[in-house]
């Protein structure tokens, strides 16, 4: 009689990377509940410049020129939660006045949960300008619960900004980007939000401050002259590692970490 070959199977060994992080979990559902949302997209325990956007299918970042138009189930909630857990959220002034910016108020859900995390009840809100074309009379000045910041350069031409707004500015010609993350870490907030815009993601990526990118996939082609989510001055590729992949409704919720 022929020999009998035995396939012994081990048990499977769990992979790290070099920076001893675990491999992604396989795709599942966006968690609905706000703890478990919390879990997904935490504080993290050291410094970090954490970046939020949506694109759709083909990498078109607006339809008709706003991100509402990409927006779908899910996103809403990934949004606000990123908000909730930050120290200050971080916009460029194109994308204060494009997107019509209100106030950074947050739900009262939301203040609750900073206070008993030990946090202010609302996180800074800092625009990045460097002409200072802002309305003070957009909510997002008229209406603050908090005093904002507008970061610029020491060129930028006097503004009535500066009544509704802490003007700090950085740089000789144009906003030095790594001085205004080390003055926010100053004022102790050391978790840092952005929401773009694509030049501002740019900008961020050739002076190595990202250290996350949560990207949100709307399930659209879009095609037409939108653009991707960064461009700006060249820069080496910097390699990312999968946090999470969470999917609803065929929306993609994917979040990428430095090693």
């Amino acid at each position: 009689m022929p020999g009998r070959v035995v396939v012994r199977l081990s048990a499977p060994q769990t992979r790290t990377d070099a920076a001893g992080h675990r491999p992604a979990r396989p795709v599942s559902t966006l968690p609905s509940a706000a703890d478990e949302l919390v879990d997904r997209y935490p504080r993290l325990d050291r410094p970090a410049l954490r970046v939020n956007f949506i694109a759709s299918a083909d990498g078109a970042v607006s339809v008709g020129g706003l991100s509402a138009g990409l927006q779908g189930p899910g996103d809403k909630e990934v949004f606000d939660t990123l908000r909730m857990v930050c120290d200050a959220l971080v916009v460029a002034a194109g994308t204060v006045r494009a997107e019509g910016y209100d106030a950074l108020r947050l739900t009262a859900p939301a203040r609750a949960w900073r206070v008993a995390n030990g946090l202010p009840e609302f996180p800074l809100m800092v625009i990045v300008s460097g002409s200072l074309d802002l309305d003070p009379e957009q909510l997002i000045f008229s209406d603050a619960p908090i005093r904002p910041i507008v970061l610029t350069h020491r060129a930028a031409p006097a503004s009535p900004i500066a009544e509704v707004a802490e003007v700090i500015a950085l740089g000789d010609d144009r906003v030095d980007l790594a001085a205004g993350v080390e003055a926010l870490h100053a004022r102790g907030a050391t978790q840092l939000l952005c929401e773009g815009g694509p030049g501002l993601l740019g900008s961020m990526i050739a002076a190595d401050l990202v250290d996350e990118l949560c990207l949100t996939v709307a399930p659209l082609l879009v095609g037409g002259p939108a653009g991707r989510i960064a461009h700006g001055p060249p820069a080496p590729p910097r390699r990312m590692s999968l946090r999470h992949a969470l999917t609803r409704d065929d929306m993609l919720f994917l979040r990428y970490a430095r090693g």
